[in-house]
């Protein structure tokens, strides 16, 4: 292999640590992180820093953290580091001066088989979707969000029950690895570039992963039980899909639902309504069946099971008139 290249490394979530740490087993030289600002968090506002920053510091590895990365101060210290390569992962857009910086040009991990899925929430959006596959990919920036050209991808299979979290815990593996594989075969020159656009056949047939909102996380009981099914585990556990109980004295609880099983079936109820037994089991109706409830948790409170959840708060469901 020719010389390991000097790699500056964009990143702030845990989903990113798993590639630096990667990339620091094997021995190649990580010049510097690049990773987000502290921020206060919790009741006493005290300062969070990110998991990137975190590791970066136990390892002795320098770490820049810039409000603006077109700051002149910033392109200053990152030209002093003089990176031969960078490499982003869930970080924020950066402008051209920071990407077109290192002669071996800057490459991002995203979560899907692009062009499948460009966007903030692949990992959400393709299990709403009820897809059985996805995967990780490498591809070099450019000046459009998720188009750059593809370097390489791994597929990996979606169970049929596996939630956000689940796999975003496997990508989140697969993707080192990728990363690792990324960089060995760019240094070596083995590395072949495909546009994505020779992989489009159909613009329209194109699935997008915009970022989610809370209001987006509401579920609509009159969809059938397969969609809502998905839905509630692409939104497991964040940000939690919800539902709002409404009690006989005018009370309104939000309910997140973090597991939850389909049953198709010919239903008396209206979607909405729920069943229980008050002891074991909860389940709602939909369109074609119901939902059974199996991991929940009442706002402000932790999540529980259904057994659990009954104990402690039966009495929301002995006196409400449905969702």
């Amino acid at each position: 292999m020719a010389k390991p290249p000097r790699i500056v490394f964009y990143g702030t979530p845990d989903f990113a640590v798993a590639t630096l740490e990667q990339l620091v087993v094997a021995g190649f030289t990580v010049a510097a992180v690049v990773t987000a600002p502290d921020k206060p968090a919790g009741r006493g506002l005290k300062e969070k820093t990110s998991p990137v920053k975190n590791f970066a510091l136990l390892h002795g590895i320098p770490v820049l953290q810039p409000l603006n990365m077109k700051d002149s101060g910033f392109l200053e210290q990152l030209n002093l580091y003089n990176p031969d390569l960078q490499i982003v992962i869930a970080f924020r857009m950066m402008p051209k001066l920071v990407w077109a910086l290192p002669p071996m040009g800057t490459f991002n991990l995203h979560a899907s088989l692009l062009p499948q899925y460009r966007g903030a929430a692949p990992i959400n959006r393709a299990i709403i979707n009820g897809e059985r596959e996805t995967g990780v990919t490498t591809f070099f920036l450019n000046d459009e969000i998720d188009t750059g050209k593809i370097l390489l991808f791994e597929k990996v299979t979606i169970a049929p029950d596996e939630t956000a979290g689940e796999l975003h815990d496997r990508l989140m593996k697969a993707g080192a690895f990728l990363v690792l594989k990324t960089v060995q075969q760019i240094v070596s020159g083995e590395i072949e570039e495909i546009p994505q656009e020779t992989l489009i056949v159909d613009h329209a047939a194109l699935k997008q992963a915009p970022k989610i909102f809370k209001e987006d996380c509401r579920i609509d009981w009159n969809q059938d039980v397969t969609t809502i099914h998905n839905f509630i585990r692409g939104l497991s556990p964040h940000p939690g899909a919800f539902t709002e109980w409404n009690s006989a004295d005018d009370g309104i609880y939000s309910l997140k639902i973090l597991r939850a099983a389909p049953e198709e079936m010919e239903a008396a109820c209206q979607p909405g309504e729920f069943l229980t037994d008050g002891k074991s089991f909860l389940k709602v109706a939909a369109k074609n069946g119901f939902i059974h409830l199996l991991e929940l948790q009442l706002a402000g409170r932790k999540v529980m099971n259904t057994a659990d959840f009954l104990r402690g708060f039966g009495r929301i469901f002995a006196e409400t008139r449905g969702i």
